[in-house]
């Protein structure tokens, strides 16, 4: 690994507005840090030099790997091939239950960086066949210059590209994004707005927007949703963000709960309880949502695909391993009905 020089590196934030005596605020999220002289923001990635605003994180990902795409998880998206998965430190959230919060929570300035430039990594998936690239382990908004440029890049060369994301970003940035973006998976942390504060420092209704602009500019998109004991796990809120998402017109969008285990801030919580788990996914199909899937516990079988039309088995997965799959052209080989995703 190549330790970067970040003052080779920095670009200008492309989002962002002059203020008085100096003063600049970053416009790319909803927390909208206002950054004075040398100050830097709550995601330790944006910084203030002479009253223009810097990104520290460009070509300078922290971590670098090839990955199963199972793994984002997205079910629907090229299923069994690999993606080139990498991150930057920082983050605009302050999670208690990170599992990565060692770079989520630093700053590119402080952690060793492979010097990778947006033409670099996008060779490196050209050279070795690898059909698209994910950025994600920390949040992709935060470096999102050097995701946009990777993005358009890749683009040009029939490349895809991936964010597993928190959604905190706001509409113009994430739009503009789109595109060249071809999928997200997006961490819906919970359904209650003081709750989503509490575990995340951030507000679920921006990531509820982030939802709706990825449906509607055609980005292939999946949720998942962590339960955590005592914090996200009540059938109540469960029911009503099941129900916002009927609403919203997501029930062909595959659901992902996820299983918690004892992370960062909150290591004396157990590991969700399967039951909860079931009753999560039961409370989902009932109001009806097509795709539900239950990630964490690769045992109990619910992380294969079914035809929702003839209940045949159209993907069968052990962990993140693809060992059956009947889907054909984007259509169930038994009865022909629509899957909807990104099968090619």
């Amino acid at each position: 690994m190549e330790t970067f020089l970040a003052s080779n590196l920095i670009r200008p934030s492309l989002y962002q507005q002059p203020l008085e005596n100096g003063a600049v605020k970053c416009l790319l999220c909803p927390h909208q840090c206002v950054l004075y002289e040398e100050k830097t923001g709550l995601c330790h990635t944006r910084q203030n030099r002479n009253g223009v605003l810097y990104t520290l994180a460009y070509g300078n990902p922290c971590s670098l790997n090839v990955d199963p795409i199972e793994k984002k998880p997205l079910f629907h998206f090229l299923p069994g091939s690999k993606i080139l998965s990498l991150a930057t430190a920082g983050c605009n959230f302050k999670c208690l239950n990170c599992q990565n919060w060692e770079i989520t929570q630093s700053s590119p300035q402080k952690l060793r960086a492979y010097d990778l430039p947006p033409e670099a990594v996008v060779e490196l998936a050209g050279e070795n066949n690898i059909p698209s690239i994910a950025f994600t382990y920390t949040e992709p908004t935060v470096f999102y210059e050097y995701v946009l440029d990777t993005a358009k890049l890749a683009h040009e060369k029939n490349i895809k590209t991936v964010i597993v994301s928190n959604g905190y970003i706001n509409e113009k940035p994430l739009l503009d994004l789109c595109h060249f973006l071809n999928a997200a998976n997006i961490d819906l942390k919970c359904f209650d707005t003081h709750l989503y504060r509490k575990l995340t420092g951030g507000s679920l209704e921006p990531v509820l927007k982030t939802l709706k602009t990825l449906k509607e500019q055609g980005v292939w998109l999946e949720i998942t949703n962590l339960i955590i004991p005592t914090y996200s796990d009540s059938t109540e809120m469960v029911t009503s963000m099941c129900k916002w998402l009927m609403d919203n017109g997501f029930e062909d969008t595959p659901l992902h709960f996820s299983r918690f285990f004892p992370a960062h801030q909150l290591p004396d919580l157990p590991p969700t309880p399967i039951k909860t788990l079931l009753a999560a996914r039961e409370i989902a199909q009932t109001a009806g949502m097509k795709y539900v899937y239950v990630g964490n516990v690769p045992t109990l079988g619910y992380e294969n695909t079914v035809c929702p039309s003839c209940q045949k088995l159209l993907i069968e997965r052990t962990g993140f391993t693809v060992k059956k799959n009947f889907i054909n052209d984007g259509k169930c080989a038994f009865c022909h009905a629509d899957i909807p995703g990104d099968w090619k």
